[in-house]
């Protein structure tokens, strides 16, 4: 994808677009205007003697210390290099990419006073796939993502590794094979590099990113499961869910409706005597639609804070005025990333209720735990307790991470948002929910394949074809971690995505 910055908005399908991929990116001819006019302020505030935050003087509880015009480069770097303390494993690569588009998506506003030089080389990395090793700890999302965007910013000087081609190497000798030449850093630039919430915002947009994909593989599942257990889809006709009116609620039941139509194992049992299903079957689109309203609204804050200036002071060219403010605080992130930690957890919670109700013949009407010779055989009785555990694990995952915060810089920055915490978390719980709804799927398949010589639905038996081709019927006791492995990733890859493509708010750009 080329993507060339001019002070749009670049939207969620760009973004998921340049996570999923490398991106070419470049700056457009207004954005270079605006930059090159910050810019000239900041060096005609400093030719007039004129103290400002972070520009020549000292930064948190240092900015009454008065630094003089030949250090101010020495500044920034000072800044960079005393900033790069993460810990913890690497970023992926794609978060990396990610996080370097927003905070040229940024600077390319106008507002942060830094040159054309230092947006060009950042564009520059990402061209060349040149992707700062960033640890992933060491954030509490105030101000702003310090710690982990000076490990980006180390790269763009030269210090520090990356990642080319694969494989690590220090960032100067990347520069060299590039052709690009490490950065000097003028006034403001280490500054406006390292506050931001463009590494909290990545995390986030990448779980939104991923849960789109394990909610369309948790629709098909609880559709298929509900025609395993031979239930009615009489509980997603639409009348019901419109004299409610909320949209996710209408938009599940919808999918449902389709996933589940023309399957010839529910035509068989129209006229049952079976008056309701369990909630977990039932009320998928009360639940899961509630979780899509969720992700819903959290797309809306993302992709503003993904087109959003937050780095600090702010150099507003047209009004002669650089003015300290609090843009960094990454509040609405983390709001956001909990609020979705919520949605994540209830698929999986769904799931594995439904993954409990296949496997037990009174609810069901299936072979006890999904096998002949049940007693001498265990079939599903465990994978069961493997898909409680992870529902389990992320109960304590949601707890949510804003409510928390620590004190830091001598208390200058005295109220933190955690919010970099907040949207790392949502990948360990997304891992959990691909496996957890894995698990049904796998199970799900089983139940529908006793019901054999009748069909499911075509839109179902194709999944089962796909969830056939790596794992063959359980027929002998036989470890199913492999099995399980092998679904959660076609389903992390968004194998299933097809199946909710006409809800899902980031819908990429490569379907269109």
């Amino acid at each position: 994808m080329k993507l060339v910055v001019d002070n749009q908005l670049v939207t969620l399908q760009e973004l998921r677009a340049a996570w999923r991929e490398p991106v070419e990116v470049s700056i457009g001819v207004d954005a270079r205007r605006r930059i090159a006019e910050s810019n000239e302020l900041i060096d005609d505030i400093i030719a007039a003697g004129e103290s400002v935050y972070g520009v020549n003087t000292g930064f948190g509880m240092l900015a009454t210390v008065h630094i003089e015009e030949d250090e101010l480069g020495h500044l920034q770097e000072n800044l960079v290099r005393s900033h790069s303390v993460g810990v913890g494993d690497d970023l992926d690569d794609n978060i990396v990419r990610l996080i370097m588009l927003m905070k040229v998506i940024a600077l390319a506003e106008g507002f942060s006073g830094v040159t054309l030089a230092l947006v060009d080389t950042l564009c520059a990395l990402i061209n060349h796939q040149i992707y700062p090793r960033i640890p992933c700890k060491g954030s509490v999302g105030a101000s702003g993502d310090l710690a982990p965007l000076a490990h980006m910013a180390s790269a763009l000087i030269g210090l520090g590794e990356v990642r080319m081609n694969g494989t690590i190497i220090p960032a100067r000798t990347a520069l060299e094979e590039a052709g690009i030449e490490p950065l000097k850093l003028a006034p403001k630039e280490g500054l406006a590099l390292v506050n931001g919430t463009q590494v909290s915002t990545a995390l986030a947009l990448a779980a939104v990113f991923r849960t789109e994909n394990v909610f369309a593989a948790a629709l098909v599942a609880g559709a298929m499961t509900a025609d395993a257990i031979q239930g009615s889809d009489t509980p997603f006709d639409r009348r019901i869910h419109n004299v409610r009116g909320h949209g996710g609620q209408i938009a599940v039941a919808t999918i449902l409706r389709e996933l589940m139509r023309g399957s010839e194992i529910r035509a068989s049992h129209i006229q049952c005597d079976r008056v309701q299903d369990p909630y977990s079957v039932r009320c998928q689109p009360q639940v899961i639609g509630a979780c899509l309203d969720v992700l819903r609204h959290v797309c809306k804050i993302l992709e503003t804070e993904a087109n959003a200036v937050t780095d600090n002071p702010l150099v507003f060219a047209d009004a002669h005025a650089v003015l300290s403010g609090g843009n960094f605080h990454a509040e609405p992130v983390a709001f956001a990333a909990d609020y979705l930690a919520l949605s994540i957890a209830e698929i999986g919670a769904m799931s594995e209720r439904r993954t409990a109700l296949l496997i037990d013949p009174h609810m069901s009407s299936l072979p006890a735990v999904l096998i002949e010779d049940s007693g001498l055989k265990s079939g599903f009785m465990l994978v069961q307790v493997t898909a409680a555990a992870l529902a389990s694990e992320n109960k304590s995952l949601a707890h949510p991470a804003s409510v928390d915060s620590l004190p830091t810089s001598l208390n200058q920055e005295d109220h933190v948002s955690m919010a970099t915490f907040a949207a790392r978390r949502l990948h360990e719980m997304l891992d959990n929910v691909d496996n957890i709804v894995a698990i049904e799927l796998l199970a799900a398949v089983q139940g529908v394949e006793f019901h054999h010589p009748k069909k499911s639905s075509a839109a179902l038996e194709s999944v089962i074809a796909i969830v056939r081709d790596v794992s063959p019927r359980y027929t002998d006791d036989r470890g199913l971690s492999a099995d399980i492995a092998q679904v959660a990733e076609l389903i992390d890859h968004g194998v299933f995505r097809e199946h909710a493509s006409s809800v899902l708010p980031t819908q990429s750009l490569d379907t269109q």
